[in-house]
């Protein structure tokens, strides 16, 4: 079996019969019954449904074994998705990877248990996050519209923003966040950390399965798993005939799960004092992927499972004008319009994000 067929054989693309961004709405005023949401039906890319015609298509769940001591849904995932890409899983679990992942996320999550609320080492915090940066260089840290036409580009995003699942310690959820800055491309995200009290109910009502990445598109229509898959999507419907490169669809162990190993996990796990409900807002955060700074403010946010609206002005990119607006030139760079504040150093927006939404009594 090839690399190639096993990843086409996870694609997943939801349709529902009422657009992805209404159920986000109605999701968010109320928790509505199960039996309120429509079935999804299936429909693969036409690259695995090629493959399916060949009778290359194997169904995960009788190729895929995750023999992890942790009984975490999506660290079973992790451990298998690094395993296919690694293209080296046997069906009874005896890959390297799955052994290593096993034990590495349990450890991650124990190095992720301190408050994150308390005051840092910022010298260690800036030097871990800027070795995470290196190991994804040069992933994520320009966009590819500076050497578009001008003349080719109408708008700088589609009609509805793009909502994305993801939680920031995932590699897999930070190689479509590299794409996002790539295409110079805004999207709603909801961060859904282990613990998650809200956003990760809702993958599970829209999709079926607790998996990340989980893309909705509403311009579209479609919602689909598999950041690979994610990732290809984006770049055939907003990537103007430009090809995702090898780095943000494969990923080795070194260079996919390094930023995840020099953070500890920050970005991992809900903060226990998080408030419970999210604000009537969604704040907007300036940033881009593989910025050292931003990276400990959006880990921060997941943390906190704050929903937000992603600005991404990598390097060239067409937001940047709007950023100078604000009165920065810089990212991170925080909008809260539930509070009217606007702030840009990394430091203050962290103590910021911790005191106002803390469920901890003062």
């Amino acid at each position: 079996m090839s690399v190639i067929s096993l990843t086409c054989s996870q694609t997943t693309l939801c349709y529902s019969s009422k657009p992805p961004h209404s159920f986000l709405t109605d999701f968010e005023n109320s928790l509505f019954p199960r039996t309120s949401i429509p079935a999804f039906a299936l429909k693969l890319s036409a690259y695995s449904q090629r493959l399916l015609r060949n009778g290359n298509l194997v169904s995960r769940r009788n190729r895929f074994h995750a023999n992890s001591a942790d009984s975490d849904a999506d660290t079973k995932e992790l451990e298998t998705q690094l395993s296919r890409e690694n293209g080296a899983v046997s069906s009874n679990g005896g890959n390297p990877s799955t052994s290593f992942l096993s034990v590495l996320c349990p450890l991650l999550k124990l190095f992720s248990g301190g408050d994150p609320s308390q005051e840092r080492n910022f010298t260690l915090e800036v030097a871990t996050s800027s070795l995470s940066t290196f190991a994804r260089f040069p992933w994520g840290s320009r966009s590819l519209s500076q050497n578009l036409d001008r003349q080719d580009i109408t708008t700088m995003d589609p009609p509805m923003h793009l909502q994305l699942f993801e939680f920031e310690a995932c590699p897999f959820c930070r190689r479509v966040r590299e794409a996002l800055t790539e295409l110079d491309l805004s999207a709603e995200v909801y961060p859904c950390p282990k613990g998650s009290a809200r956003h990760r109910e809702m993958v599970k009502r829209f999709g079926g399965k607790e998996q990340f990445p989980f893309l909705i598109d509403p311009n579209t229509g479609i919602s689909m798993y598999e950041s690979g898959e994610i990732v290809k999507y984006l770049f055939e419907q907003y990537g103007k005939g430009r090809k995702p490169t090898v780095g943000l669809l494969e990923s080795t162990l070194f260079t996919g799960w390094m930023p995840t190993i020099f953070r500890a996990g920050r970005g991992m796990t809900l903060w226990e004092k998080a408030k419970r409900d999210p604000p009537p807002k969604k704040l907007e955060l300036y940033s881009y992927e593989n910025n050292p700074y931003a990276r400990i403010v959006r880990e921060a946010l997941c943390e906190l499972e704050l929903p937000y609206i992603l600005q991404n002005v990598g390097e060239g990119s067409l937001r940047s004008k709007s950023l100078d607006a604000s009165g920065s030139k810089e990212v991170p760079y925080l909008i809260d319009p539930n509070t009217g504040t606007q702030v840009g150093d990394y430091k203050k927006i962290l103590s910021y994000l911790f005191q106002t939404y803390s469920a901890a009594t003062v």
